[in-house]
This record gives C-alpha cells, structure tokens and sequence, in this order.
C-alpha cells in the first residue's frame, strides 16, 4: 500500500482504469473495513482518503476532540487491501476556486438543523474528492443515512459519472452501530439500545404514530434526544399515518456526554 499527501494523477500513482474512493476522516474501525471489501468486487483499485473536514463540525472544541490516529489507521487500510491511502492537506482541499455545495432543503432538517452548516461543509469536501480523484465507485455507510442521501442527491444534480455504494451499518456484539466516537464512551453496553428496538418495532403490529411513540419513549430513558422520525427513505419526509413499506427510523442523542446517531428500517404492512 502506498500513502501520499498529495493527490497527482491514477497513472502516476499506479492505479487501475477503475477506481474506488473511501471517504474517511480517520479513526478507523471494522465499518470502514467493511467498506474497503464491499468496494473491492466493484474496481481495479481502492483509494481510502483520510481528511478531518473542519467546516462539517459544531464547533472548535469538536473539531479538537475528534481522534486522530493516523499511525493505526496505516496499519487498518493496509491489511483491508487499500491500494492507496491518501491524507490530503486542508490546503489541497480547500483552494479559491473549490465551489461551495449547498444541499436542498431536507439538508436543514434533523442532522441539519442541530448542525446547521455540516451538511455544506460534508457536500463541498465530497464533491472536491470527486473531483481530485475521479473515481468510477464511492462508498458511504448507512449510519450516516442522512449524508448518504445527500451525496447520492449531489451525485444526480451534479450528473457525476460515479456509482455510490451503500455499505450496511456495521455493529459491535452489543448491537451499538461503530463509530470513532464511541472509544469516549464510559460504559457502551448501557447505551446499545437502538438494534434490540429496530427489531421491537419490526416485530410490533403497531401504526405508525404508536411505534413511533414507543421508540421514543424508551430511547428517551437513555438518551437526551434531539430528534427521532420515522422517515420515508427516498423522499427523507415523516411517514403519514397510513404508510406503508419500508421507513427508516432515524435518531440523534447524547449519553454520557457523548452524541450518538443511528438508523434502521422498519417495515410497515
């Protein structure tokens, strides 16, 4: 595996015609493993890039806490099979004329709203990668169900020659959905609540109104909420009362100082 700072061409950096791009920003685990294998079967050649994107966080202090282990995460991405690792510069990224995406307005809901200008920050960063890198296939996780489907919404808009995968949210043995955050938790078995609950939900003959209640009542005992909906997944609008299909039940909360998202589809007959 070879790791540059700077991004030139596929050529120089010998890889194949097909490329697949794995956006990260570092503190790597098995979900963005899992996105290296899925990827792999679709391209000639995995690039991994590690930016921690400033203009997608709350705050200083946020941006400050956000872990950074570069050293491990080399070791990770060469034995997923990463062709290439790449670790930009902000200045590499962030240039004068790098064009600024502002996403519709369902980017100024749920996530959105708490963060008002994550949503910007994350759709001109990925569109950049896209462009630096011209990759054929990228890869998100479902975890963060929101970003995904504005990426894949930027995708069709922009009308960019690029596949998006969707890789599964991946799980530790308690059920709690990986994430880099997770390692600031005290006690993580205390909040692996949310995949007994998706199944719960799935195996209730509840309306909507009535699951969604439950739902929030029993993560509200673990959880600070600033929201939790059940959303239809191709629009990203509440379901009505009388939906049926798949929806996605989607949810942000803090728990032991720690601020936690996740998702899961649940089925309605």
């Amino acid at each position: 595996m070879k790791i540059v700072y700077s991004y030139s061409n596929k050529t120089e950096l010998g890889l194949g015609s097909r490329v697949g791009l794995v956006p990260t920003m570092g503190a790597l685990h098995d979900g963005h493993l899992s996105l290296v294998k899925k990827i792999r079967s679709h391209v000639d050649s995995v690039v991994l890039s590690i930016f921690i994107n400033p203009l997608q966080f709350n705050s200083k202090s946020d941006l400050e806490k956000y872990p950074r282990t570069l050293a491990a995460d080399q070791q990770m991405a060469e034995s997923a099979g990463v062709d290439l690792l790449w670790v930009p510069t902000e200045s590499e990224i962030y240039q004068a004329d790098t064009p600024v995406i502002e996403p519709p307005s369902v980017g100024y809901s749920y996530e959105g709203l708490y963060r008002p200008k994550h949503f910007r920050g994350v759709l001109t960063v990925v569109n950049r990668l896209f462009n630096i890198v011209q990759p054929q296939v990228a890869i998100f996780g479902e975890k963060d169900f929101q970003q995904l489907f504005l990426i894949e919404n930027m995708v069709k808009k922009l009308n960019l020659p690029i596949s998006i995968l969707a890789g599964e949210t991946m799980r530790d043995s308690s059920g709690l959905a990986l994430s880099s955050r997770n390692s600031q938790l005290h006690d993580q078995k205390k909040v692996s609540i949310f995949s007994d609950l998706i199944s719960d939900l799935n195996l209730s003959d509840l309306d909507v109104s009535s699951r969604l209640k439950y739902a929030r009542e029993r993560l509200s005992k673990i959880f600070t909420l600033e929201y939790c909906e059940l959303i239809d997944s191709l629009t990203f609008q509440p379901i009505g009362q009388n939906f049926k299909g798949d929806a996605r039940l989607i949810f942000a909360g803090y728990a032991q100082g720690v601020r936690l998202i996740d998702n899961g589809l649940v089925r309605f007959q």
